[in-house]
């Protein structure tokens, strides 16, 4: 999960969305402030209309502060996130609850704040 949210830095910081999305599961719920927002398409959706341009999505940093094994098949990853831009800088942050499928960890619960 670590190396995957690693990846997820990378791919935001190149303004590539589709690489940031990767991890996330089909089956997605995202939770924030601004409400709630279920399936892979419309939390995508959200990202390209929120963050339209590579300046408007500057440079992501994770800081990662708990890895808790929920089982075999489910980890839960707590932290602080942020977003450093020309105009601003913004910051909060997150629980993931990742799933280990077919294709390995995606995230299914994104709770971020």
């Amino acid at each position: 999960m670590r190396q995957a949210m690693a990846q997820q830095e990378v791919a935001w910081d190149n303004g590539d969305i589709d690489g940031f999305m990767e991890w996330y599961a089909d089956s997605i719920c995202f939770h924030s402030p601004r409400g709630n927002t279920c399936g892979k398409a419309q939390v995508t959706e959200n990202y390209r209309r929120s963050y339209p341009t590579k300046e408007a999505m500057g440079d992501l940093t994770f800081d990662l502060h708990e890895v808790i094994a929920a089982g075999d098949d489910h980890a839960w990853v707590t932290g602080s996130w942020s977003l450093h831009r020309s105009a601003d800088t913004l910051g909060g942050a997150f629980a993931l609850l990742w799933i280990r499928q077919a294709e390995g960890w995606r995230i299914l619960r994104d709770h971020t704040y």
